[in-house]
């Protein structure tokens, strides 16, 4: 089954933690409060599957905050304002007050931080400029690109993700003798992958540019005076989403291997916010890039299916029309049951996202409906295979979509596309299938001319 499988990888990572024992959890004096912080555009939801695997290795889920940048895309030059974009001053003051927050919620006097790709730009910027020093004990950065996803002189230097830029190497500048480029007293672990990581590669392919050195190589995730581990063949998500990566941040926190992967729990309780796109989610013309401000006229509807063909068992298991806050939920699911998200919304299609059975309780089960693009307009039917927690990779995965091994847009080698999508030239009512390393999905073909889409969403 898929949580036996996972244990499996898990187990299998911890050869990469040599002389690792299996412990007792950690005692709630232990655990200090974990915030997580994700990357660039994308949402607290990404995390899920990481605070269930803390959850199941006795981190108390009150000490587990994910937070969520209103607005998560970087500028493209990060001294110029950029409607619908946040500088790395907002990012840090976002996370400083979010952290504030866990502090006075929690009664601790210290956090940990964890964070995802850009998510680690903020934790840096706010230890080493934003009295982080003080309120972070430790900090683990997953696929963070410490040293730009480029490094060219001259080449958008006004972006953080430049190597040269004033951002970057301000916070790389030596902060000892030894040419550490970490505050202390922080504790600091960087997690990166060997040669699988899209934004730390020495060609340009990932930013448009092949055939040119980017001057960043493989190791650039890694910082000087930090622990750092590498892990075989994750991709840049799995630097902070796999079993891996979990097993490496919680060894660094506790001193031992965790020993479990996800264990499920007997009453599952779902929620969590229905999001848009654009700089105003009501207002198809702002824009259709990601954006985590509430979508308040959404409508939300969950059906149990049938795993394998998508089907609809039965009447609505649960409807809410969101409020000001976009929230939704407390939703009590069926342990072992698949369910159908259908999300209405004014300005985007009606969505249809299917999921696989949920393990545990979540309440960053987020949601954001599509809009059709203007180049689709002409099919008859969409569908779309996403993989939020990672990427496909055509060489190690196993995967189809629809009966094509190979779907849609994701490259015969590389791991730098994590959703594929399928123009289906019939809107005929017919289940469509997808799979990736063992998760299985199933879902219905949604005529596209009455502005619906299928979304088949891998948790794992």
């Amino acid at each position: 089954m898929l949580i036996r499988r996972h244990l499996l990888g898990l187990l299998a990572s911890l050869a990469l933690l040599a002389g690792c024992a299996t412990a007792p959890p950690p005692t709630l004096r232990e655990a200090p409060p974990i915030v997580f912080v994700h990357g660039n555009g994308d949402s607290a939801a990404l995390w899920l599957t990481t605070l269930w695997r803390f959850e199941s290795n006795g981190w108390p889920r009150e000490r587990l905050h994910a937070i969520e940048l209103p607005y998560p895309l970087a500028r493209d030059d990060d001294s110029k304002a950029q409607a619908g974009r946040s500088s790395t001053a907002e990012h840090m003051a976002f996370l400083k007050t979010e952290v504030e927050k866990v502090l006075r919620a929690t009664g601790a006097s210290q956090v940990v931080l964890f964070g995802n790709s850009r998510g680690g730009n903020a934790i840096r910027n706010y230890i080493q400029n934003g009295g982080g020093a003080a309120t972070v004990s430790h900090a683990i950065l997953g696929g963070t690109p410490n040293h730009g996803v480029w490094a060219i002189k001259g080449f958008r230097e006004g972006n953080e993700f430049s190597g040269t830029g004033p951002f970057l190497t301000g916070l790389n500048a030596p902060k000892n003798a030894n040419g550490d480029e970490v505050t202390g007293p922080v504790r600091w672990l960087t997690i990166r992958s060997d040669n699988n990581d899209k934004f730390a590669q020495p060609d340009g392919l990932w930013i448009g540019a092949k055939g040119k050195p980017t001057n960043v190589t493989y190791a650039g995730p890694e910082l000087k005076g930090a622990s750092n581990v590498v892990i075989p063949r994750i991709d840049h998500r799995e630097t902070s989403f796999s079993p891996a990566a979990f097993a490496a941040a919680y060894r660094f926190l506790t001193g031992r291997a965790p020993a479990a992967d996800i264990t499920p729990e007997p009453r599952i309780e779902l929620g969590g916010t229905i999001t848009g796109q654009g700089v105003d989610p009501l207002n198809p013309a702002t824009g259709n890039f990601a954006n985590n401000l509430p979508q308040p006229s959404a409508e939300l509807t969950i059906y149990a299916t049938d795993a394998s063909t998508g089907q609809r068992l039965g009447a609505a298991a649960y409807t809410r029309k969101v409020g000001a806050d976009g929230r939704w939920g407390p939703f009590t699911a069926q342990a072992g049951m698949a369910y159908e998200f259908e999300i209405k919304a004014p300005g985007y299609a009606t969505t249809h996202i299917y999921r696989s059975a949920f393990a545990r309780s979540s309440a960053i089960v987020n949601l954001r409906p599509e809009r059709i693009a203007a180049a689709d307009q002409d099919a008859q039917a969409l569908a779309i295979f996403t993989r939020p927690r990672g990427y496909f990779d055509a060489q190690r995965d196993r995967l189809s979509f629809d009966g094509q091994a190979l779907p849609p847009g994701v490259p015969p080698a590389g791991a730098g596309v994590s959703s594929s999508k399928l123009k289906l030239p019939s809107a005929a009512d017919r289940s469509i299938a997808a799979e990736f390393n063992g998760e299985k999905l199933g879902g219905r073909v949604w005529p596209a001319t009455q502005q619906r889409v299928t979304v088949l969403e891998l948790t794992y």
